[in-house]
């Protein structure tokens, strides 16, 4: 069995009109949020040993601040088709993944995330800003993962139904 974690980027801020949608930062909320989510990782005992993520500015953020909270210290992977990418491209950067990775996590965006996720369990959720997943996966290898693997959503934490 594998899991995968699948967060969703940290609230962002519109402030700066002028910046594209790559360099948009995280607002106050997500500041807040995203060390929330790393805290409920190290106390879950969910702290993953790869963490593969988007390239934008506001998922290379909530990446620092959810390691930093869950005490992360292996590698980060920034791929660049993450961005608003559909879900066949997470599961195409999963597929390539070494086994000795058990518990991965993907930091990314909407409608992506959401609809990797019903792909994964063939249940539909929400995943608003910092939201994570937790999906067991019946597979062995990460080449095994594609649409035909039912994975089980074991968990969905929203920040907001969070205590501080």
């Amino acid at each position: 069995m594998k899991t995968l974690l699948i967060l969703r980027h940290a609230k962002s801020s519109w402030k700066e009109a002028h910046l594209t949608d790559h360099d948009r930062p995280l607002n106050k909320r997500g500041h807040r949020d995203a060390p929330k989510m790393g805290r409920l990782l190290r106390d879950k005992e969910l702290v993953p040993q790869l963490i593969i993520s988007s390239t934008a500015k506001r998922t290379r953020k909530t990446v620092k601040l959810v390691s930093e909270a869950c005490g992360y210290e292996g590698e980060r992977l920034f791929r660049e088709p993450l961005s608003a990418a559909e879900p066949e491209a997470y599961i195409e950067a999963l597929k390539e993944l070494d086994d000795k990775y058990q518990r991965v996590m993907v930091v990314g965006h909407n409608p992506g995330l959401e609809e990797l996720l019903e792909r994964l369990t063939a249940e539909e959720h929400t995943l608003p800003t910092a939201a994570l997943a937790e999906v067991s996966l019946p597979i062995q290898t990460w080449r095994e993962l594609d649409d035909s693997i039912k994975g089980e959503l074991i968990k969905l934490w929203v920040p907001r139904q969070l205590s501080a």
